[in-house]
């Protein structure tokens, strides 16, 4: 009997194993196996979508897709590696050593030899007739600019598997809406693996990527970025940046960094240049952070642009000293008076009125500590120290701009806080995205938070004017027209001490002030004429304020 059993044992064990196998290859990997062998019968061809393109406010292209091709070699095919690697190096820029090890490579049926060829250079190629080489469609950005706002543009180039892809700015950021989706064509193929062309085929058409319609203003941004060469030169800077945004909605309307590089061919400089500073890098504000300060000041009902300090002399803070940066006193004088002479001592006064805790918290209110969360690649922000970490002296210091650490992209927007009435809004490049359908995504603006009151923003903003009618750069400001501004200029950090010798000078202000259309930061490192913001940063501001009031038809008062 215990025969039988085993026996029917055994055969139920081995039913049982047939049916889980079944199971598995059926069921678990069936759609493996299904594809294998449609794999046999069927060839599948890529689609590539067209990435789509970014226009400036005008609707004009700042960048666009143009058809290139893919050029190919099957090597299993070609007769002559030698002479053909010398035909394709004379179309080509590309090492003949690099393409004859490519066309010799018989391990391979298919390999890449260039990606982006134009169509001239194509039809040379396919001049030679020669066997083994292939061409697919391809697409090559194209910047009817040129190099203009590389920065905030980005560039195109490729992943770890060869497909294109954004890197920085709004190429990185938007990448996968530029992107789109690929279609693909199904043919069936003969016995020899070619296809059958008349057969039945499935065909699914790509998704072109989407087009960024941006706030960047083309004039506007070429005009900036000829007068930052200029002053470069005239001033013998290291390097500068400017941002110019509307103070109301946040967009950016010009953004320029030098030195700079041209994304048509960004594999020909070094790869610091890619890197946009004015969203993740850091600097020392130096002056023009006394307008916040004084802001919050007022907001907290502490002093008035007519409440009078003591500047008799420098200032003991702890251990240290702290002077103005002339070594000029001028005895009894008001919060506007402070913003004119640009006194660091007034300014510790100031400070003490508003505190630790207080001055603390408003620095977060205006932004800092945080990301602005612009919509370009790669930004960064340097961290705020805790409340607890900060001494006497950081109070004095970082109320004339000294020990604290912003981006220009977070110091433009605090302060159009103060043109706008109070309000601190997100910085925006892309205005609207449009699908290949036609259809239209708005961005709307979006306000962060209030910080101060429209009363405030009003007073800070008239002891801006007061600072620009009277202070040092005075003699260069474009006459007839009420602009809100100051100058700065903070010594640069080094080996943990400060190089008097090297200085960041900026400017930040907007016009006209009784209604704001544009508000911009200037900043200069390290010019060699002068360390100071009044004589170098400051005249570069007001010559792009008097470009920006002509376009704009704004006429003097």
């Amino acid at each position: 009997m215990w025969r039988i059993w085993t026996v029917f044992i055994f055969i139920c064990s081995v039913f049982i194993s047939i049916v889980f196998r079944l199971f598995y290859w059926q069921i678990v990997r069936g759609d493996y196996f299904r594809t294998q062998a449609a794999s046999q019968y069927y060839q599948e061809f890529l689609l590539p979508a067209k990435r789509g393109s970014i226009l400036a406010n005008d609707m004009k292209p700042l960048v666009i897709s143009q058809v290139a091709h893919l050029v190919y070699a099957e090597p299993k095919k070609i007769a002559n590696p030698e002479k053909l690697a010398g035909d394709i190096t004379s179309i080509l820029s590309i090492d003949k050593q690099e393409i004859l090890s490519k066309l010799t490579n018989r391990d391979k049926a298919w390999v890449a030899l260039a990606h982006r060829v134009e169509y001239s250079k194509t039809d040379l190629l396919k001049s030679f007739q020669s066997q083994g080489i292939g061409f697919e469609q391809d697409s090559k950005r194209y910047y009817p600019e040129a190099s203009m706002a590389s920065h905030l543009l980005g560039f195109v180039g490729y992943d770890d598997q060869g497909r294109d892809k954004g890197y920085f700015g709004l190429e990185g950021y938007y990448d996968r809406e530029l992107t789109g989706k690929s279609g693909k064509l199904q043919l069936e193929k003969d016995a020899r693996g070619s296809p059958i062309l008349i057969s039945d085929s499935v065909r699914i058409e790509p998704e072109d990527g989407r087009t960024l319609v941006l706030w960047v203003d083309r004039t506007i941004q070429r005009a900036v970025e000829e007068r930052l060469s200029e002053a470069i030169t005239k001033y013998g800077a290291k390097e500068g940046s400017i941002v110019v945004i509307d103070p109301k909605t946040g967009g950016v309307i010009a953004m320029v960094h030098a030195p700079s590089y041209d994304p048509a061919m960004y594999t020909s400089y070094a790869k610091d240049l890619y890197k946009n500073p004015i969203v993740n890098g850091a600097y020392e504000p130096g002056s023009t952070f006394k307008t916040l300060v004084m802001a919050a000041a007022i907001e907290e009902n502490l002093i008035t642009p007519i409440t009078t300090v003591d500047e008799k002399g420098p200032v003991k803070v702890g251990d240290y000293t702290i002077r103005t940066w002339n070594n000029e006193y001028h005895g009894q004088m008001t919060t506007s008076q402070i913003l004119e002479y640009s006194s660091n001592v007034g300014m510790v006064h100031v400070s003490k009125k508003l505190g630790k805790e207080k001055l603390v918290t408003y620095i977060s209110y205006f932004g800092f500590g945080e990301k602005t969360h612009i919509d370009l690649e790669d930004e960064a922000t340097p961290l705020l120290r805790d409340i607890n970490e900060w001494k006497e002296i950081d109070l004095a210091t970082a109320s004339f701009g000294q020990g604290i650490a912003v981006t220009p992209i977070q110091m433009v927007t605090a302060v159009a806080s103060l043109a706008n009435g109070g309000f601190l809004m997100e910085p925006h490049l892309v205005k609207e995205i449009r699908d290949s359908s036609g259809k239209v995504y708005t961005i709307k603006p979006k306000t962060i938070r209030r910080i101060v009151s429209q009363k405030t923003a009003d007073t800070v903003t008239e002891m801006m004017v007061s600072a620009v009618d009277n202070g040092e750069a005075k003699w260069a400001k474009p006459k007839g027209y009420r602009i809100a501004g100051k100058t700065g200029t903070a010594q640069i950090p080094v080996a943990g001490h400060y190089d008097a010798d090297k200085t960041i000078a900026s400017f930040v202000g907007f016009g006209p002030s009784d209604n704001p259309r544009f508000v911009m930061l200037v900043t200069l490192r390290e010019p060699t004429t002068s360390p100071w913001g009044s004589e170098t940063a400051a005249p570069l501001f007001f010559s792009i304020a008097r470009d920006i009031f002509g376009y704009y038809g704004i006429a003097p008062q």
